[in-house]
């Protein structure tokens, strides 16, 4: 049967990639200053003040913790996404992260923000990918071909 997924789940790969990447840049300070064009945050500090309204619950250390965690998470996600590396588990942690997300803005700032930021969106979408049956022009292609040699 033919891959007629081959340049959708590619499109899908990079557009999830870059939305998890954009705002890690974003929050390291590499797209900007705060208030400049469409810089959310600007900073790290500014991204935990946020972060923390998100999380009322936990006091500022663990906000800190939460924010490195997701940080990383993100960052490890969207290399992996564009890449095409262990793209079906990439696409699951970005389908957990985004329902994560759409829990704590829920809970903390109500049903509009995750949806005016796409959230719910991404969720579905990285939820879909991994169930694409095979990444073309992926490290994962490239990596299974090799084996099979």
């Amino acid at each position: 049967m033919e891959n007629t997924f081959k340049i959708p789940q590619l499109l899908l790969r990079f557009a999830l990639g870059i939305t998890f990447l954009t705002p890690v840049l974003d929050r390291l300070g590499i797209l900007g200053e705060p208030g400049i064009g469409n810089i959310e945050w600007g900073n790290w500090e500014n991204f935990i003040k946020y972060t923390t309204t998100l999380m009322p619950i936990f006091d500022r250390p663990m906000v800190n913790i939460m924010g490195m965690v997701a940080t990383i998470s993100e960052m490890t996600v969207g290399v992996c996404l564009i890449l095409g590396l262990k793209t079906k588990y990439s696409a699951l942690g970005a389908a957990l992260i985004t329902f994560t997300f759409i829990v704590f803005m829920t809970i903390s700032l109500g049903i509009q923000k995750p949806i005016n930021y796409g959230v719910f969106t991404a969720s579905a979408a990285s939820l879909l990918l991994s169930f694409v049956p095979k990444y073309s022009w992926s490290l994962d292609n490239l990596l299974n071909k090799k084996k099979e040699n």
